[in-house]
């Protein structure tokens, strides 16, 4: 028997629960909220991140990490980053030794500045190989079926292609990669661009304007992810510009919609406060301005869009801004 643990019953899991059903005997759905757990092993539908879509009948759901991860023998981990350690730190007793752990979680831990990847790996230790997976992905799209991409990274070319091998089927096709720093870094920081662009758009600048932030936002992801030890040719990728795209300009965006809300007035906390799907990019980017100038590394599209987040710029101010800044060559 293939056994499969998902860790987080959110949208993102539960789309990979439903893809990733066939491929394995068993999933089990490890869902944060008893209620909502309980919901889902009565109706098979996440009434409340994903609706209207049902769980294989493979897919046991439960709010016991225990029962989840017994037994695994692959671990998929698919939670807020800002709670990756904590949950990790749970599941520690309960992992056996030397599973593989896969994370699809897009963004950066805020205190320390680290990857997802590197956040597990300070829990769980050097014994437990890590992988990501990243890549153009909205879960709707994916639980329905329909065709998508993504990448499997990780320093071990091995743990890469067993993900691949193990992940792909008739609509989910994986790329294998050994730069999980380039993956990890395009999916965290398209996030802030994407804000950008819905402020683009609910502004009413027009496809230039937004075809511009998106060349330029490219530009500014791949310097600090290169900084970072990333290599280049993976930022112009799937978990790049592949997820660069799709969040920028696809109406299921979450990031994208904080934008389009910030165009029309209103305060981030508003927004936060109005739905229950966590926006990656209004965290990711305080952090991605504190790794800029760790690295010295310049981010002018970032840096505006963390100056509208938290201290107050309004959007017609940033993008003023971006478009008076001193003049200079493209690849200067």
């Amino acid at each position: 028997m293939t056994q499969l643990a998902i860790v987080g019953g959110g949208s993102w899991g539960t789309a990979l629960a439903c893809v990733l059903g066939p491929r394995f005997d068993e999933v089990r759905l490890w869902v944060n909220e008893p209620e909502l757990a309980a919901t889902l092993r009565e109706t098979r539908e996440n009434t409340v991140f994903l609706p209207g879509v049902r769980l294989p009948d493979n897919v046991s759901p439960g709010n016991s990490l225990e029962e989840a991860l017994a037994g695994a023998e692959l671990v998929l981990s698919v939670m807020p980053s800002h709670v990756v350690r904590v949950v990790y730190g749970r599941m520690m007793p309960w992992l056996r030794p030397g599973t593989p752990l896969v994370s699809a979680t897009k963004g950066l831990e805020a205190e320390s500045l680290l990857r997802v990847s590197e956040v597990i790996r300070e829990v769980a230790g050097p014994e437990y190989p890590v992988a990501v997976l990243t890549g153009p992905t909205f879960a709707r799209e994916v639980a329905a079926g329909k065709p998508t991409a993504v990448v499997a990274a990780s320093e071990s070319p091995d743990l890469a292609t067993e993900v691949q091998s193990r992940f792909s089927g008739p609509s989910l096709r994986v790329y294998a990669s050994d730069d999980p720093t380039g993956a990890e870094m395009g999916g965290a920081l398209k996030n802030v661009v994407a804000i950008g662009a819905g402020i683009c758009d609910g502004l009413g600048l027009g496809h230039n304007a937004t075809a511009a932030l998106l060349t330029r936002g490219l530009a500014e992801l791949t310097r600090l992810a290169v900084a970072v030890g990333a290599r280049p040719e993976t930022l112009s990728g799937l978990a790049g510009l592949g997820d660069l795209v799709l969040t920028c300009t696809g109406d299921l965006s979450r990031n994208r919609q904080v934008g389009l809300k910030l165009a029309a007035g209103m305060r981030l906390g508003e927004i936060v406060d109005s739905t229950r799907m966590v926006a990656e990019g209004v965290k990711t980017t305080s952090v991605a301005m504190q790794l800029a100038e760790r690295h010295g590394v310049e981010l002018p599209i970032v840096q505006e869009m963390d100056a509208v987040l938290h201290r107050g710029r309004s959007p017609e101010e940033a993008i003023r801004r971006l478009m008076s800044r001193t003049l200079r060559g493209e690849r200067g």
